[in-house]
């Protein structure tokens, strides 16, 4: 099995991020731009303003700490395999089938092509659940995996492919990627508090709303910055907390919805947290770092030669010719049979 994707790598395959993980560079500008403005003007003014500095430098330092640590959250997240099932390089052989599914030939005979059934059924909690065949990877998915359209590999766990942090979330980074959007929501509601307390004092020195805004216009924006993506990361942490509580994914929610179906994953509201937050994060099935292994060489037939000019009833002469020990199979009446099949 290998592992055929358009991933990015770095330090021989320890980390490894998407195929858009130049959206990491927007995303990393959108956190820290306001957070240097904020430091650089929010907190100098808030430090004249307390009667003692030790607030302003406490105030400083949670700052800065917590956005490092949302920062470590989006790195975590974008350079991890998110769960890439590892793809074969020739179809299974135990559920291949021969068929004559083509259309009759000029000299009205089949060729015989290998079909494999669409879906096959496997057992969840003692409940049967139907899993797909990927033509691309050339594996049954397991249960609960996507084929990404993106970073093209089927990800276990499939919850969406997350253009901001660049990478799929799936099975082995989905709790980091919680973290990471819930700890933005929080670092939005502090950056909000902290400059709406400026324009309070602000506003005691100068007598209005007006002159305040005025007189601190860094704080008016950052808190119209905070509100605004306020909305998004907390209404998106406000998502993932009742997918979490049904343990849904975002793939199954879009696409079964939330109607009352048998969802044979769920172990109630608690089990459910505890299996995102109290699980140790699975191993990775791929090792990126090894070297690509040399493919057996496929077997091959012998020539096969059918004479069949008497046209009677009895059996065709076949003469099998093995004078060169890589030679194809070839038949006489035109019946070919695709070599990569």
């Amino acid at each position: 099995m290998y592992v055929d994707c358009i991933d990015i790598f770095f330090f021989k395959g320890r980390l490894m991020f998407g195929p858009d993980a130049r959206s990491l560079v927007i995303t990393f500008l959108l956190i820290v731009v306001p957070i240097v403005i904020f430091c650089t003007n929010v907190a100098r003014n808030l430090l004249h303003e307390f009667p003692t500095h030790n607030a302003v430098y406490v105030i400083l330092v949670v700052t800065i700490l917590f956005t490092i640590y949302v920062l470590v959250l989006l790195f975590l997240t974008s350079a991890r395999d998110p769960g890439i099932v590892p793809r074969n390089s020739h179809p299974p052989e135990e559920d291949t089938g021969y068929g004559f599914l083509d259309p009759v030939d000029a000299c009205g005979r089949h060729t015989p092509t290998p079909w494999f059934p669409r879906t096959k059924e496997v057992f969840v909690n003692g409940v049967p659940v139907k899993v797909k065949y990927c033509n691309t990877c050339m594996i049954y998915r397991p249960p609960r995996c996507s084929h990404c359209s993106v970073c093209d590999n089927c990800v276990e766990r499939f919850d969406h492919h997350c253009p901001w942090v660049g990478q799929c979330i799936g099975l082995r980074n989905y709790r980091d990627f919680f973290l990471f959007v819930s700890s933005s929501a929080l670092l939005c509601i502090f950056i909000f508090a902290m400059s709406a307390l400026n324009i309070k004092f602000v506003m005691d020195d100068h007598g209005t709303l007006w002159k305040a805004m005025k007189e601190s216009p860094a704080s008016v924006i950052l808190m119209v910055y905070s509100f605004i993506f306020l909305w998004f990361v907390g209404g998106l942490t406000c998502f993932h907390l009742y997918l979490i509580g049904r343990n849904q994914t975002t793939n199954e929610n879009f696409r079964y919805g939330a109607a009352n179906r048998q969802n044979v994953y769920d172990r109630g509201c608690f089990g459910n947290f505890r299996e995102v937050f109290c699980t140790k994060t699975k191993p990775s099935r791929n090792n990126f770092r090894a070297y690509v292994q040399e493919e057996m060489p496929m077997h091959i037939a012998p020539e096969v030669k059918i004479d069949d000019s008497e046209g009677d009833s009895r059996t065709p002469e076949v003469k099998i010719d093995d004078s060169e020990g890589d030679s194809r199979t070839k038949v006489q009446d035109n019946l070919e049979i695709d070599n990569d099949l």
